[in-house]
């Protein structure tokens, strides 16, 4: 699953952004993350969340399934937005509000970043309430990615109906998982010229 997050701020909203010190959600700790979200959902006059599932995914690519992801969200807004500003330097496509692209606007714009900490705490929020049905692979902790603990677990498990197949790690384990399944020891073939015999008494 990819997740975007949209979120509508006024002028006095900024403000309380830059005193909460909003910023890249990547550079916050998981409980700092948790307060800000609730601070700019408070704050904000609308947010929404637009997610992709894996299956998009899988068919789209990551990029257009995360284009995808982010139109929805944006779609959901009432009233839709005079302007809306995108994060990196690709704007939405199929989007007919203007856009102005920011790089690294997680970091750079208030706007961006606050939506950057709501996307992150609803999906890391969605990925432990799945964990439970996959205990083996610690999604609790890791949040699903590729750390050493959950590869391990995707050579010895294989992939789950969560796990997108076009990330080529999965890929790997969903393909050495099926040969294991379907190439069984039993089914190579065996010369009979070579098999044991068995006593007739």
């Amino acid at each position: 699953m990819v997740t975007a997050a949209a979120v509508v701020i006024d002028r006095a909203g900024l403000q309380e952004l830059r005193r909460l010190g909003v910023t890249d959600s990547k550079a916050l700790t998981s409980v700092r993350r948790e307060q800000l979200a609730a601070d700019i959902s408070r704050i904000a006059l609308d947010v929404q969340i637009g997610t992709a599932s894996v299956a998009e995914i899988d068919r789209l690519n990551i990029l257009q399934a995360t284009f995808l992801a982010m139109r929805r969200a944006i779609a959901a807004l009432e009233p839709p937005p005079d302007l809306c500003s995108v994060d990196g330097n690709r704007a939405i496509p199929g989007l007919e509000i203007p856009q102005r692209t920011v790089i690294q606007g997680d970091r750079r714009d208030l706007v961006i970043g606050a939506a950057s900490i709501v996307a992150k705490v609803w999906r890391d929020r969605a990925i432990v309430a799945i964990a439970d049905r996959y205990p083996a692979y610690d999604l609790a902790h890791n949040k699903g990615y590729g750390t050493a603990n959950h590869r391990a677990a995707l050579q010895h498990y294989g992939v789950t109906p969560d796990h997108r197949r076009s990330f080529a790690p999965c890929r790997q384990a969903a393909e050495q998982f099926q040969l294991s399944l379907f190439a069984p020891q039993d089914a190579v073939p065996i010369n009979p010229d070579e098999a044991p015999s068995h006593p007739t008494d």
